[in-house]
């Protein structure tokens, strides 16, 4: 067969850590639990009384539960030739120590906002920012809705880079996280040619 390399169907994927932040109760759990092809690793704990006044609950007053460390997960890219391991930072502030060992041999990182919320975004945007690690913009759009344009999630969060992908998604539909985890390494592999390059 013209241009069929033997070799190729027995090559290993090539490993990729990537993260996925925000803030607190913008849906990374539920975006990890719905594109990983393994039983996910999840550390959520139900919420107490002792976190009243330290949780910020407006407009996610049904939450039970919360990460306290992280999430992990896993999917192959058999098309890309990648492995992607997906970690899930805890999105309460009193947790956000955690986020620079978990970025130790990240890639890049999908920042997930509510934007019925997103004030609760900016310290994500702002962390991947100024440590230069591309990231993708995810809207989840929750009840099926997204009541702003991308141009205007992308005003709001004030991007330094104008290039910064701002897409919708649904965290519980695998092909709208799968879309959003391919432009996420569509963002990695353009930084990386374009720092080898200058």
């Amino acid at each position: 067969m013209p241009g069929y390399d033997p070799g190729y169907a027995c090559q290993e994927p090539t490993p990729v850590k990537l993260l996925v932040a925000g803030g607190f109760g913008v849906g990374k759990t539920t975006l990890v639990e719905t594109v990983s092809e393994i039983e996910p690793l999840r550390t959520e704990e139900r919420l107490t009384a002792a976190g009243v006044g330290v949780d910020d609950l407006d407009g996610i007053e049904a939450k039970a539960s919360t990460t306290v460390a992280m999430d992990f997960g896993r999917i192959t890219l058999d098309d890309a030739g990648v492995v992607l391991y997906l970690f899930g930072t805890p999105g309460q502030e009193r947790f956000w120590f955690m986020w620079d060992d978990l970025l130790n041999g990240a890639l890049g990182a999908v920042v997930l906002v509510d934007t019925r919320r997103l004030d609760r975004s900016f310290a994500a945007v702002d962390f991947f920012e100024s440590r230069g690690l591309p990231f993708v913009v995810g809207a989840n759009c929750f009840h099926g809705e997204q009541a702003y344009t991308a141009d205007e999630i992308r005003g709001a969060l004030r991007l330094r880079d104008p290039q910064t992908p701002v897409l919708m998604l649904d965290a519980r539909d695998r092909p709208d996280v799968r879309d959003v985890l391919l432009a996420l390494l569509d963002r990695v592999i353009t930084k990386t040619r374009d720092a080898a390059a200058s």
